[in-house]
């Protein structure tokens, strides 16, 4: 069952019930398949517990800013803004990069995810999305 809000994805992420890019990946699809702004702000609302996994609290801030502003939601959670949502050092989600990657992550990644060090390419959440059976 997919997670109702990214709290939940996380809480499911540190009790060993799921994998981190699928309960992710889970709840993006939750949170697009909201039928409003304000469903849709409901679902980053609560702040997820800090799990000590630097780079893990940092991406779940990045992606609720990332979210509520590039749905235009009108407004971000406060806890996006605590100090332990930010990493100290740079995180190049690519693994291995070589120096030119790690160029052009740096000036691709969105604003939300480069504040917190953490360098990704141009549109980390989207999803791919299959014609809908109404659609055939």
């Amino acid at each position: 069952m997919s997670p109702k809000t990214l709290a939940e994805a996380v809480a499911r992420i540190q009790s060993g019930g799921g994998l981190q890019d699928v309960a992710l990946a889970e709840f993006v699809d939750t949170f697009d398949l909201a039928p409003s702004s304000e469903a849709r702000y409901m679902t980053i609302e609560q702040e997820p517990a800090l799990t000590g996994d630097k780079k893990l609290d940092a991406l779940v801030g990045a992606m609720a800013e990332y979210l509520a502003k590039q749905r235009k939601l009108g407004r971000v959670p406060h806890w996006v803004c605590d100090r332990a949502r930010y990493l100290d050092q740079p995180w190049f989600t690519v693994a291995n990069p070589t120096d030119a990657m790690r160029e052009f992550l740096s000036f691709s990644s969105p604003a939300e995810f480069a504040s917190r060090n953490i360098f990704t390419e141009e549109r980390p959440l989207r999803r791919a999305r299959g014609l809908r059976s109404s659609e055939s």
